[in-house]
């Protein structure tokens, strides 16, 4: 019955006999349990659900090979099924077409319908199918998201799907400075984020505790910035073939890495890795503490430009996506006027390799082109230098710590995380509307939404799962999904629902208490 009452509080169609068919078919719950919350559900009248066989195959048009293969590669393990990806149409099939779908849908939208005979995903680009495919993957039960063989039924309700997002940026950021992670943690934190429609990893590359991807003419960032961590760790680093590969797995799940490299400030790795970066030519040593605010390249050098210019020349040239991160948080021990006189030279070598220059809302003291992408971190809900951006024009990226930061502790017993924006439990993370939550910074000048992952405190892909789930969801569903379907007593059950899901995938989830398990 709470499934029924979560449908007409939404405004969905709700058949008259819905009660007694939840019951006998719990697959059209599961229309109502996706997380973001679509833009219109509408069960199929007539009931009835479509069935996965060994004889089902993925049907794709021209050009979504990739999607299907993708999708295959998700029900496979767990279903034992064949599901061959052709591009013949079959009766019976799951069909991925790219075509014509309404204008309103975007870039990102689609159209699902499901009926007794089969499943057709219809979008304009390969983004709208994949998109559909994260939808598809949880219609069906959680145990299809395992690597190994499950019995079935593997039912799908009956019904139609039409979705499109919210925002057009729904980011997750990992730091990869504070502690290192190797490319295939970072590839199944890629995985996991991309079944909630999360289209953007902003990964922080650099930091006072480590150095962690390779610039040719400056070898020494990683061999010795990047031979350690926070507590004294090893560390690592990605070669330029390893960052590569990252992107490209990125790619294919419709999600743009954005990397960042910190400056003035956050840079110790770098200053301990070439003594002619500091003032006095003197190498601090290596940092493996939390502290922030010590470090700062040196403004009145001329090598700290040549040293800025080729990271940034050479970061562009590993990155097709649009932005480059310059940081820019933090700088205490740069003036004010340093400040500015630094990034009045740098914000030119960013705009002529093509990239749009990225930074967290600190940068905008600098006024950087209105081109820029300001990321919006702060605690309260006012800003003048955002709220200033915002009017001249600029996109705004929305990241206040007390609710997106995912490093912070749940509450005082979390054994993971700091807690210096305050305690964030699951409702927090939820209630708030990116689109109104900085005063005179409209939705219009709102490009998205981003949840950092901060990593003093994290080791691991465990460690990394017990703080971004549950949470993450509740960030993706504010990108995603319109406003009108923001509701607390609903997400938490839909939320409920993810956790068999989460199981089967070995996500180390937190069970919070406010969540119906």
């Amino acid at each position: 019955m709470l499934v029924i009452g979560c449908l007409a509080l939404l405004g969905l169609d709700v058949p008259a006999n819905a009660s007694e068919r939840s019951t006998q078919l719990p697959e059209e719950s599961r229309l109502y349990q996706v997380v973001p919350a679509p833009v219109s559900v509408t069960p199929d009248r007539h009931g009835g659900a479509f069935e996965l066989s060994r004889d089902t195959a993925i049907s794709v048009s021209r050009g979504a090979k990739g999607v299907g293969e993708f999708l295959a590669g998700v029900l496979r393990p767990s279903t034992g099924y064949r599901l061959p990806v052709v591009s013949a149409r079959r009766p019976g099939a799951i069909t991925l077409a790219l075509g014509y779908v309404s204008p309103s849908l975007r870039t990102e939208g689609y159209e699902l319908t499901v009926n007794r005979q089969g499943v057709t995903l219809k979008a304009r680009t390969t983004a709208g199918l994949f998109s559909g495919v994260q939808t598809l993957r949880q219609l069906l039960p959680g145990k299809v998201e395992s690597r190994t063989r499950q019995h079935g039924p593997w039912s799908v309700a009956a019904g139609r799907i039409v979705d499109y997002p919210r925002f057009a940026y729904r980011g997750a950021m990992l730091d990869v400075a504070r502690h290192f992670f190797t490319p295939t943690e970072v590839k199944r934190y890629i995985d996991q984020i991309a079944l909630y429609k999360i289209n953007h990893l902003h990964l922080h590359l650099a930091d006072d505790q480590g150095w962690r991807i390779e610039i040719d003419g400056w070898p020494r960032l990683t061999e010795y910035g990047g031979s350690t961590e926070v507590g004294g760790g090893p560390g690592g680093y990605y070669t330029k073939a390893q960052f590569r590969d990252l992107i490209a797995y990125a790619a294919a799940r419709n999600i743009t890495i954005v990397p960042e490299i910190d400056m003035p400030g956050h840079t110790n790795a770098a200053l301990a890795s070439y003594p002619e970066l500091n003032c006095d030519g003197v190498a601090p040593p290596l940092y493996t503490g939390i502290d922030v605010g010590f470090s700062s390249l040196c403004i009145d050098k001329e090598i700290t430009y040549k040293f800025v210019q080729d990271v940034v020349n050479e970061l562009a040239e590993l990155t097709p996506g649009e932005y480059l991160h310059l940081g820019g948080d933090e700088a205490q021990a740069t003036t004010d006027a340093d400040f500015i006189k630094f990034f009045d030279r740098v914000f030119p070598m960013v705009e002529a390799t093509g990239k749009k220059i990225a930074g967290w809302h600190d940068l905008l003291k600098a006024t950087p082109p209105v081109s820029a992408l300001a990321q919006f971190w702060g605690t309260t809900t006012s800003n003048d230098l955002v709220a200033d951006a915002a009017a001249r024009g600029g996109k705004i990226l929305m990241s206040p710590a007390n609710k997106a930061y995912m490093d912070m502790k749940y509450d005082e017993n979390t054994p993971l995380g700091l807690s210096w924006a305050g305690f964030t439990e699951v409702d927090d993370a939820y209630d708030w509307n990116p689109g109104a939550y900085v005063e005179d910074v409209p939705e219009s000048a709102v490009l998205g939404v981003e949840a950092p992952l901060w990593s003093e405190t994290l080791e691991n892909s465990d460690n990394i799962e017990f703080m971004a789930f549950p949470r993450l969801p509740a960030f993706a569903e504010l990108g995603w999904s319109p406003w009108s379907t923001h509701d607390w007593t609903l997400f938490r059950t839909r939320l409920a629902a993810q956790g068999p899901r989460w199981e089967a995938m070995g996500v180390d989830f937190y069970r919070s208490p406010q969540i119906p398990w």
